[in-house]
């Protein structure tokens, strides 16, 4: 492939992956203990990793992250009990010791890294609007032409991140996110269960409107698809079933 090739960024680079995850917060609208999700960090962990990748994991503030509980394949929903990636890594010495030891984002030098991945889970919802250190090393990877991809709720980041000449990144981009047919889902659920007065919803705002009110066209795969998709150097995943194909993405666009 050729090193001009508009489809590969920065291809003869060495391959370096930041992902940040979101350290731990309390939902507003629920009072539950929020954090990141498993999948979204472990299937990209392990797909960058197969690949000789070095993986590096940051969070807003540093130190211990904690995921959300029904991520996790030993919770007792028995939700994620088939994600077997996840339920290695958890049992890895070695890499769960990197989720209760992250380094601040605002360590992160940019001029390290080909990529930059914002994982989900719920937390981000509640955490990145006052996460300046996050919007503005988002756009420094997208403004320097690396691939700036977020995840699920970490597509949250698109709301906050502004490009240097004032615009929202977002405003004319092609992206996905977790979408209102699968927040009506989450809504529904914990209706049904009584977790929830119906006058309430699980999430405080939702990706797929604000994105699309800031200029974005915001496209879908269906409730609980994998899906991931490229603009330029920008790639986002749908939900926490796109973990997989938004690291095939990135690789991709790498030029792998």
């Amino acid at each position: 492939m050729s090193l001009k090739d508009p489809n590969v960024v920065n291809p003869s680079q060495s391959k370096r992956i930041a992902i940040i995850l979101s350290n731990p917060a309390v939902s507003t609208t629920t009072g539950w203990p929020v954090g990141f999700w498993w999948s979204e960090l472990t299937h990209p962990y392990y797909a960058f990793t197969e690949r000789g990748y070095t993986v590096d994991i940051f969070s807003l503030s540093g130190g211990l992250c904690e995921a959300d509980a029904m991520s996790d394949p030993n919770d007792a929903s028995g939700y994620s009990s088939t994600d077997l990636i996840t339920q290695g890594f958890i049992h890895t010495e070695s890499l769960r010791a990197l989720v209760d030891n992250t380094k601040p984002i605002a360590e992160l030098n940019v001029a390290d890294f080909d990529a930059i991945v914002v994982a989900g889970g719920q937390a981000p919802m509640f955490s990145f609007e006052n996460a300046t250190d996050l919007h503005a090393k988002f756009i420094e990877f997208y403004e320097s032409g690396k691939v700036t991809a977020a995840l699920c709720h970490g597509t949250a980041v698109l709301r906050y991140a502004k490009r240097s000449n004032g615009e929202y990144l977002v405003k004319g981009k092609t992206v996905t996110g977790f979408a209102n047919v699968e927040e009506d889902f989450a809504d529904n659920a914990v209706w049904a269960y009584g977790l929830l007065s119906r006058d309430k919803h699980v999430m405080p705002w939702r990706i797929e409107d604000e994105l699309k009110a800031l200029g974005a066209n915001f496209i879908q795969a269906g409730l609980w698809r994998g899906f991931a998709i490229r603009d330029g150097n920008l790639i986002t995943g749908q939900q926490n079933f796109s973990g997989a194909e938004t690291a095939k993405a990135i690789i991709d666009a790498l030029g792998e």
